[in-house]
C-alpha cells in the first residue's frame, strides 16, 4: 500500500468519489469526522457501501476505522460491519501491542460467525495519539499476524500534550511530533508492520505535500494518508519506485546473486555491502506492491 484515504462513514457522496479515487486503501472512518449522533446511521450506511462496493473492478482495499476501545463505541462498530466482509480494520488511539491482541480476539470472533477465513481482516494502528502510547511503540512486534501498519498522528497528540500546534512557523512538524513521527517508524519496522506517514492537512497545497511525502520516503516511510482524493495521485507518485529506481535496485540483487551472495560486491566502482541488497530488495518490493495495487 502506498496511498490511503479517509472518507467519512457517513457521507455516501464521499464513499462513492472515494472509490474512484485512485487510492490503494479506502479508510472508511466511523471516529472523528462522525458526530456522536451520527454514529449508527454512519455504521449503516458503512455496511451498506462495503457490501455493494465489493464487487467493484480496480477499487480500493476496504478498511473501516472504528472508534477507540476506551469509547465504548467498537463492539457496535464492528457488529456493524464486519458480516460485510471489510479487508480491514483501523483501530485509532492504540496504545500498546495489547490494543493489537484485543482487537484480533474480537475480530476472530466476528470471522468465525460471519464463516469468513480466520485472519482474513487485517489491522492498522494508529499508534502516537496520546502521551502514553509513545511509550509502548517497541510492543507491536508479535502482538497478531493480523497488523498489517503502524501509522502515527499529530492531531490527536497535540491535543492530548496541550501543544498550542504541531508545525513551526516553516510548516516542519516541531520537536514533540518528529519524535513520535520517528518512534512510530522504528516501531513499525520492528514489528515487520508498514511505516506509514501521517496526513497533510492543506488539502490545497500539493507542493508542500509531495515534499513532506518525499521527505517520509526518505527516512524509511512507504505509505501515507490522505484526506482528500486530490492528494492521492501525489502520494503514489511519491511512494512508487521510478522505472531507474527499480532498474538499479535489480542490477544491486543481480551482482550480489552472481557473484555468490558474497558479503560485498564492486557495482559501477562503488563497493556495496549487504545493507544495499536489503535496500535494493525493499525497492523491488514496493514495486510489486504499486503494481498490484496493494
Amino acid at each position: 500500500m502506498r496511498s490511503l484515504l479517509f472518507v467519512p462513514g457517513d457521507s455516501e457522496r464521499k464513499l462513492a468519489k472515494g472509490l474512484g479515487s485512485g487510492a490503494d486503501v479506502l479508510l472508511i472512518d466511523l471516529e472523528d469526522s462522525v458526530a456522536l449522533d451520527a454514529k449508527q446511521s454512519a455504521r449503516e450506511i458503512t455496511a451498506r457501501f462495503l457490501a455493494e462496493a465489493r464487487d467493484t473492478p480496480g477499487r480500493p482495499r476496504l478498511y473501516v476505522r472504528v472508534n477507540a476501545l476506551g469509547t465504548g463505541e467498537t463492539d457496535a462498530d464492528l457488529a456493524a460491519v464486519m458480516a460485510a466482509g471489510p479487508e480491514g480494520i483501523m483501530l485509532p488511539k492504540a496504545q500498546s501491542g495489547r490494543d493489537v491482541q484485543h482487537l484480533d480476539a474480537k475480530l476472530a470472533v466476528y470471522e468465525a460467525e460471519t464463516e469468513r477465513p480466520d485472519g482474513a481482516t487485517r489491522i492498522l494502528v494508529v499508534a502516537t495519539e496520546t502521551a502514553g502510547s509513545l511509550f509502548g511503540l517497541g510492543s507491536y512486534a508479535g502482538a497478531s499476524p493480523r497488523l498489517e501498519g503502524l501509522a502515527w498522528g499529530a492531531e490527536d497528540l497535540s491535543a492530548d500534550i496541550g501543544a498550542l500546534g504541531n508545525r513551526d512557523a516553516a510548516g516542519a512538524f516541531t520537536e514533540p511530533f518528529r519524535l513520535a513521527r520517528n518512534l512510530c517508524l522504528f516501531g513499525a519496522v520492528a514489528a515487520g508492520a508498514t511505516p506509514i506517514d501521517t496526513v497533510f492537512t492543506n488539502f490545497r497545497d500539493m507542493e508542500a505535500l509531495r515534499a513532506e511525502a518525499e521527505e517520509a520516503l526518505r527516512d524509511g516511510f512507504t505509505a501515507k494518508m490522505a484526506i482528500h482524493p486530490a492528494q492521492v495521485p501525489v502520494i503514489n507518485a511519491v511512494f512508487t519506485p521510478s522505472p531507474e529506481e527499480v532498474a538499479k535496485a535489480r542490477r544491486i540483487i543481480d551482482a550480489f546473486a552472481e557473484a555468490g551472495d558474497p558479503g560485498v560486491v564492486g557495482l559501477d566502482g562503488e563497493m556495496l555491502d549487504r545493507p544495499h541488497l536489503r535496500r535494493a530488495e525493499k525497492v523491488i518490493a514496493r514495486a510489486r506492491a504499486a503494481d498490484g495495487g496493494s
